[in-house]
């Protein structure tokens, strides 16, 4: 079926093509300028996660029981494992610099794919400038990529694949899609909302190729190698949390369910979701990247050669690890909408690329005007910014528990969970403690033990009391007082009591 009126063919953009280039490196001075005000402003390890990452980096190597098990198995391991040597400079480690590096370039090769995905679909600049904007230009994105956070490494393994894939199926689906793949692969091994991106992307590969007029036993073949990639990463990361924690995947232990009005309620989890997404962006992109998705859904049916542009739709799919956390009561963090703003800035962008060339410079203006007229890019209150500071008090708080550990501590280990105080253990680095100084769970073996008789083996216990209903410490302890026979507690603050051993 051929094209008519707004929907008239383009050639594609060719692979060298310019523009994503350029569109990157504004992207990586803008982000660069914003890392350095982010960390003037002390904002840049504001958020808790935004240390704990950092301690799971160092950990691999600074532990009671350096190696591979310190990776974790809550956690994906790629952006750790990207920073665990560039981490054990001390430097690197309290400031979080390495990360944060790996922030702005992750985020700056997201904003190159993307260009480049809608130049090779549409051959439009104004969509590729407009969806690059969307997404670089948005206060909570801008933030997150001056932090050590890993979303900023998700967008840009899921946009590398998408590209690549959209590349691969274009020439010829026999071969395997080596750097399609790999991408995806990466993208499954940063976040969990890769997992259903990737499973979205592989069905829309084959629905694709359908379109195209692909005969269906080709396709499901091109489909099975490019999932071949993903089910090998997860296979790995399931095999390493068995061996680590001696359970294939960890699903609980790690949240109170809180969330009693989603809890066991679907809508009442899409509405979360939804209104999470608008306090982070506005109604603009939104309301753009619904138009988009629908233009990309007609372009799909009336021709048969823009069926590729319907692989964007994939990142859609992200919604569906926020949903299904609300679900099981997941207390409501507006930080798990950020991906969504990915999916809307690419398919507003490539919806614009599908308007008839005179209209979309026009378009791509009116657009991100009204989303930076919502959502200024540099807004100290934007909705992320503030909910990263919402250990700010506690913080402040956990003074009095350092002031005490720096004045008696006697080189005894310290126990301390880090599901629940690994970024304490960060904070306390620049005090001169190390990884090593403590005893967590990733110590295995001798964490169980400790959980059995803790004076055996450690001098000190720092326990969190409050934050989601307190950590595996203080359970243990309301279970079973004699678990602290031998300790007196000498200090608290921020939520956090520490416990001293008696001779």
């Amino acid at each position: 079926m051929s094209d008519g009126g707004a929907w008239r063919e383009r050639p594609p953009a060719r692979h060298s093509d310019r523009v994503p280039l350029v569109i990157a490196a504004i992207a990586l001075v803008l982000g660069s300028l914003a890392a350095i005000h982010y960390s003037r402003a002390g904002l840049a390890l504001a958020h808790y996660d935004a240390r704990a990452h950092l301690v799971v980096a160092r950990r691999i190597f600074d532990s009671l029981t350096p190696g591979w098990q310190q990776v974790g198995a809550v956690w994906l391991p790629l952006p750790h494992l990207l920073n665990m040597i560039p981490v054990q400079v001390d430097a690197l480690y309290r400031t979080g610099a390495s990360a944060i590096a790996i922030s702005v370039l992750s985020l700056t090769t997201a904003v190159w794919a993307l260009s480049a995905a809608i130049r090779s679909t549409t051959g439009s600049t104004s969509g590729a400038i407009a969806a690059s904007a969307l997404l670089l230009l948005n206060p909570n994105v801008l933030y997150l990529q001056s932090t050590s956070m890993t979303e900023p490494l998700l967008f840009a393994t899921v946009l590398l694949s998408i590209l690549f894939t959209a590349r691969w199926a274009a020439t010829d689906i026999e071969h395997w899609p080596t750097a399609g793949g790999l991408a995806l692969a990466a993208a499954c091994l940063t976040r969990y909302e890769s997992w259903p991106i990737a499973g979205a992307l592989i069905g829309l590969l084959v629905l694709t190729l359908i379109r195209g007029g692909t005969p269906v036993a080709r396709c499901v073949r091109a489909g099975a190698r490019l999932a071949a990639y993903p089910t090998i990463a997860i296979l790995l990361f399931l095999v390493n949390s068995r061996w680590t924690v001696g359970s294939w995947f960890v699903s609980s232990g790690f949240f109170v369910p809180e969330n009693i009005d989603a809890l066991g309620h679907p809508g009442v989890a899409w509405d979360q979701l939804r209104e999470g997404l608008y306090k982070l962006s506005g109604t603009a992109l939104v309301w753009s990247g619904y138009a988009g998705a629908i233009l990309i859904a007609i372009a799909w049916l009336r021709s048969r050669t823009r069926a590729p542009i319907a692989l964007f739709l994939a990142l859609a799919a992200a919604a569906a690890l926020p949903i299904g956390a609300y679900v099981r009561g997941h207390p409501f963090r507006v930080r798990y909408d950020v991906p969504l703003i990915a999916a809307c800035a690419t398919l507003a962008g490539a919806g614009i690329g599908l308007l008839l060339p005179r209209l979309q410079p026009f378009a791509a203006a009116t657009v991100v005007v009204a989303a930076l007229m919502q959502s200024h890019p540099l807004d100290r209150r934007a909705p992320l910014i503030v909910e990263s500071q919402r250990d700010a008090a506690n913080r402040v708080g956990r003074e009095a528990v350092t002031s005490y550990l720096v004045q008696h501590c006697d080189g005894r280990t310290i126990m301390m969970s880090m599901g629940s105080l690994g970024h304490y253990m960060h904070d306390l680095s620049a005090r001169g403690f190390r990884i090593r100084d403590f005893l967590h769970e990733g110590n295995g073996d001798i964490w169980n033990f400790a959980m059995t008789d803790p004076k055996v083996v450690v001098g000190w216990i720092a326990i969190e009391e409050k934050a989601e209903g307190g950590d595996a410490l203080y359970l243990e302890a309301k279970r079973h007082p004699a678990f602290l026979d031998g300790f007196i507690r000498v200090a608290e603050g921020g939520g956090v009591a520490l416990y001293q051993r008696q001779p």
